[in-house]
């Protein structure tokens, strides 16, 4: 008997290394990819210009893959390494922390299965992580902590306005380091009680969306079911986020969420990433009058990479929804917002993200709205916003 159930333990031990080992390539490989295509070829004043811009992105998911993010890997979006190479100054990184089996952009269900904790078990997370949304935040605002430890000439976890300044001086004098700001994708994490605001603030948390693909606890997603206006609770976290100086993410909120947000909101609010329904008209994107309301409000708003946000995720693609983003609200609302490493596929990634800068100069943009768009308005927010 002592035989065959340390057989059976031997048998588990290797299944799970098989597990740890195999599963999360696996996934993410068929979740995150980049477009198959030649190299970019970047010419010598596009590459000047990029690398004289401190450039900044408002959303990546990378924290939620089991992958060294010190290293540069053929997985996913974005590592150190490309961050470098793309020139990224300032980077938003995001924790997911549930996700509906399907992510149906018309309609989800709060109670559909969850594609997280399916994850969070094949990627051998901690037992703390499996039902606790909470914790789920928790843990991946330790993981960026931890890349901070083991990489700080490259990195460094944001929190005030004081941080991101000596990122940027830093980066004056040469060093090629990235500002990482802390949020989460969804405030269901919170659980229903306002207290846990406090406990991930305290963690390093700086921005804060209100619902992702599903209803929740603060009111009506832009994919749910309800098409509700923030709840009660909603409004306390709105208020109390306010006090505390975290910035507001409108990104998948309903419309009626939205309009309450812009109305009790004492300070401007980012839509993280998205897109212009009148250039890719999926339920994705928010209407062109929404967003001139955005605009009006003093709200920054990042184009993404992915179809759902552009329709066509080429370079030339990416920037049309720039350009009629800059029509719509003006060159100072409008930033990046990559959904890199969110189940997306994009046709560049962090690395290659010169050839955006490349694409605007080709499609006769000026130097100024290049700047702006590239970086400045996303940087002067989070000057302007952090505590």
């Amino acid at each position: 008997m002592k035989k065959v159930a340390a057989s059976i333990a031997l048998l588990l031990v290797c299944a799970l290394v098989v597990l740890d080992r195999a599963a999360p390539g696996l996934i993410e490989n068929a979740r995150n990819r980049v477009v198959p295509h030649e190299p970019y070829e970047i010419r010598p004043e596009a590459a000047a210009l990029h690398a004289s811009i401190d450039v900044a992105d408002l959303h990546d998911d990378a924290l939620l893959w089991k992958r060294d993010l010190t290293q540069r890997s053929p997985r996913g979006h974005l590592d150190l390494p490309r961050l470098a190479d793309g020139g990224i100054a300032l980077q938003v990184f995001t924790a997911v922390t549930k996700s509906p089996s399907g992510q149906n952009y018309d309609r989800n269900s709060a109670e559909a299965a969850d594609n997280i904790t399916l994850l969070a078990l094949a990627q051998l997370w901690p037992p703390r992580t499996w039902w606790s949304l909470f914790e789920r935040a928790r843990f991946q605002s330790d993981r960026l902590r931890d890349l901070e430890k083991r990489a700080s000439e490259s990195i460094r976890y944001v929190t005030s306005r004081g941080d991101l300044e000596e990122v940027l001086a830093r980066r004056a004098r040469g060093e090629q380091v990235t500002a990482a700001i802390f949020g989460i994708e969804g405030a269901h994490p919170l659980e229903g009680d306002l207290a846990n605001l406090g406990r991930l603030h305290e963690e390093g948390l700086r921005v804060l969306g209100f619902t992702h693909f599903f209803d929740n606890e603060l009111g009506g997603s832009l994919h749910g079911e309800s098409g509700a206006g923030l709840s009660e609770f909603g409004k306390e976290v709105l208020r109390e986020a306010n006090r505390r100086k975290i910035v507001l993410d409108i990104a998948h909120l309903s419309p009626a969420g939205v309009r309450d947000v812009l109305m009790l909101s004492s300070a401007p609010v980012i839509l993280s990433h998205g897109g212009v329904k009148s250039v890719c008209d999926t339920p994705r994107n928010l209407d062109d009058s929404l967003m001139r309301t955005l605009a009006g409000h003093g709200a920054l708003v990042g184009i993404g990479f992915w179809d759902g946000a552009v329709c066509d995720v080429t370079p030339t693609g990416v920037v049309r929804a720039i350009r009629r983003a800059i029509e719509i609200m003006g060159v100072d609302h409008v930033a990046l917002g990559s959904d890199w490493d969110g189940s997306t596929e994009v046709a560049f990634d962090a690395g290659e993200l010169p050839i955006l800068t490349q694409t605007m100069l080709d499609a006769g943009f000026t130097e100024t709205e290049i700047r702006k768009v590239m970086g400045e308005n996303a940087v002067a927010f989070f000057r302007e916003n952090l505590e």
